[in-house]
């Protein structure tokens, strides 16, 4: 596929998704790897923008380029955006009491603490990237659990197994104590990040290094 091609589906994709508004969103595509540009008004969007790329067949990479512009004249001040986030994350039943900490600084968002899924700490960054005023989140959330090493390799590649989207024959799986790299290569991005959700996936990873290649 060509980059022109692939720069009108991009294009596309962004203006079906209805949670973007697209009209300020600018797309350049080189070489398979498409960059995105221009403003949104949530961090939320933002994401989303990014995610709606990443769908599109023929995407090898994404250079994120998009910036979060704060509406108002009086835009939330950082004691008020973060006194939102405690509250958000004190209602997620899914978060233990006290786990995550918060400090915000110009509108940007610091997560810190230790859960015991990854799961949990993803759940702690879509809360609070949602909130008004957030410009961008920097999860440091450390998952911990105590788990052997073979085990979590034995998990991970069950998963990909059963993982429709995935060629587990062609991924390999490396965990040295808390921390999996991915080789080999996969078809599509949504393939790549599947593999990734299913190494995230697995008791006690904190952190996933994700060598693998779209072919």
């Amino acid at each position: 596929m060509d980059d022109k091609t692939l720069r009108q589906m991009v294009i596309d994709e962004l203006d079906f998704e209805p949670s973007v508004d697209a009209a300020h969103i600018g797309v350049a595509v080189e070489n398979g790897v498409v960059t995105l540009s221009g403003h949104v008004d949530t961090y939320a969007e933002k994401i989303a923008a990014e995610h709606a790329a990443q769908r599109v067949k023929g995407v090898g990479g994404i250079a994120e380029e998009i910036e979060v512009r704060r509406r108002g004249s009086h835009p939330l001040g950082d004691d008020e955006i973060a006194k939102r986030c405690l509250d958000v994350l004190a209602w997620d039943a899914l978060l233990p009491k006290d786990a995550v900490q918060v400090k915000v600084e110009r509108g940007f968002v610091q997560l810190r603490g230790k859960v015991k899924w990854q799961f949990q700490r993803e759940a702690a960054e879509k809360r609070v990237r949602k909130l008004t005023g957030v410009i961008g989140v920097c999860n440091q959330v450390e998952v911990k659990t105590e788990v052997r090493a073979v085990y979590v390799k034995e998990r991970i590649e069950a998963a990909l197994r059963r993982n429709a989207l995935v060629e587990a024959n062609a991924i390999r799986v490396l965990v040295e104590e808390d921390q999996v790299t991915l080789e080999g290569k996969v078809q599509a991005w949504p393939e790549r990040v599947a593999a990734a959700k299913a190494a995230w996936s697995a008791p006690g990873v904190n952190s996933v290094i994700d060598n693998l290649r779209v072919a």
